[in-house]
């Protein structure tokens, strides 16, 4: 990488970081919860600091506030989840190290018995990802001078004091709850698939080629990974939810879960709808010769079709996202009857077309099935009714 390269590459990092600076500072979202959880762990680690050294006069104040800014986590359930596998951890690294030091006497002979065995251990999965502090802790009190049974204890002692420190500063201040980062995935989600729709209304006429119809497949195809992220977020914001004391933003996380869930299975549905047409559209066009083209009388009501699907969408996600929209259910019912009457009207062209001619009406009547199933989803299944 050259000089001017790197100093492109940092001035977009800057800038990238500005950007993040300036929407912390102008409202919630993701950004200001970095920052608020980012102040949480300093609070804590201060408060075990001078509980520890202060207080207690303990002999390793340096432990507590370690452990603490650990487990100032994103959920009041993980902070709890892993404090417990990070106190079993370090425990376990301390007695081991502690009784190899005492017993071989020579830290290096300590240190090549007592690490494998302490590696092994922490790779248990019950400790999680915490696991990998038994080692550290082995290595901490390998390593320091005349390993004895006080210090052990007060290195457990001292790190139970930042665990406990850690998840109290997290469970009584300002205790996350993260709704917004599942209303946000969700949002994109319908965002991405209505833009898909309009993109191949928009662009399925005579002029439509090969290239064309894959980067429609690809963008359809996208969807399902949206959906994953969308499921881990609701999945995050449930969690969130557990051992939260927060009653009032709890009960929001509860009264949105059912929602969202049949939102995305709803997306789903729309997702894997999307793949067959577009699919459908990249096979036809690839074929040598090229597959006939649907005449103006049904081109131009499937693309109406195509784009009143889309409008469906949007109105389908305003049930949701948009909770002061009093009007959402009137407006999607209206939207899904436009999109009812179209299908019907392209079903009637079709069923006046001789047999056979031309050969696309059996692959457009496959996709007009999946379509009313999508219709019919998107008001069988009202997303507001628990």
């Amino acid at each position: 990488m050259t000089t001017r390269q790197m100093m492109e590459t940092s001035r977009d990092e800057v800038a990238s970081l500005g950007r993040a600076a300036r929407r912390a500072w102008e409202g919630p979202g993701r950004e200001r919860d970095l920052v608020v959880q980012s102040l949480k762990a300093a609070l804590a680690a201060l408060v075990a600091w001078l509980i520890a050294s202060h207080w207690l006069n303990a002999p390793l104040s340096f432990i507590a506030p370690w452990v603490a800014v650990l487990l100032v986590r994103s959920t009041v359930y993980e902070s709890l989840a892993q404090a417990l596998q990070q106190a079993v951890a370090i425990t376990l690294g301390t007695v081991l190290a502690t009784a190899g030091g005492m017993v071989l006497g020579d830290p290096w002979l300590a240190m090549v018995v007592v690490l494998p065995v302490v590696l092994l251990l922490g790779s248990w999965p019950r400790l999680g990802d915490q696991g990998m502090y038994a080692a550290t802790t082995a290595l901490f009190t390998l390593t320091s001078p005349g390993p004895s049974l006080d210090s052990a204890v007060a290195r457990v002692l001292e790190s139970l004091l930042g665990a406990a420190v850690g998840v109290a500063v997290n469970m009584l201040v300002l205790p996350p709850v993260h709704l917004r980062n599942t209303h946000r995935a969700v949002a994109q989600v319908i965002e991405e698939a209505a833009d898909t729709l309009r993109a191949v209304a928009e662009g399925l006429d005579d002029a439509w080629d090969h290239d064309r119809a894959r980067e429609w497949d690809r963008q359809a195809r996208r969807l399902f990974r949206l959906l994953e992220e969308a499921h881990a977020a609701l999945r995050h914001s449930r969690e969130s939810e557990r051992l939260n004391p927060a009653r009032r933003r709890r009960a929001q996380v509860r009264r949105m879960r059912v929602p969202y869930r049949r939102t995305l299975s709803v997306l789903e549905e729309l997702a894997d709808y999307l793949t067959d047409l577009t699919r459908t559209l990249a096979e036809a066009a690839a074929e040598e010769p090229a597959a006939p083209r649907p005449d103006s009388e049904a081109l131009v009501p499937y693309q109406r079709f195509l784009s009143e699907v889309a409008e469906a969408v949007d109105a389908f996600g305003r049930t949701v996202l948009d909770q002061d929209d009093a009007d959402a259910r009137d407006r999607l019912r209206r939207r899904v009857e436009e999109v009812r009457a179209t299908h019907d009207l392209l079903r009637r062209l079709l069923a006046g077309k001789p047999a056979g001619e031309p050969e696309w009406v059996a692959l457009y009547g496959s996709l007009l099935m999946d379509a009313r199933r999508l219709t019919d989803a998107l008001w069988s299944e009202p997303p507001y009714d628990e």
